[in-house]
């Protein structure tokens, strides 16, 4: 990356206080501290995952700004 002076410094010092502080964090004692897996105790509650068509193919091609007998067209991404 390349920076102006002015800018060098500014980045010089927020990356020197990123540093002093990991220095920080070094200094504390976490021997019996365990690992965290997920940030808090909440569970995720899911709901049945049930398979069902919500739109039909025809009520969904109604919507296409262009389509091909039962199909969608897009743009061609490779050549």
């Amino acid at each position: 990356m390349e920076f102006n002076e002015e800018k060098e410094q500014e980045m010089l010092q927020d990356l020197n206080k990123i540093l002093n502080w990991v220095d920080q964090l070094r200094e504390l004692d976490t021997e019996s501290v365990e690992p965290l897996i997920h940030m808090s105790e909440e569970v995720n509650v899911m709901r049945e995952d049930i398979v069902f068509n919500s739109v039909s193919h025809d009520d969904a091609l109604k919507n296409a700004p262009r389509k091909d007998s039962d199909y969608f067209r897009v743009p061609k991404v490779l050549e």
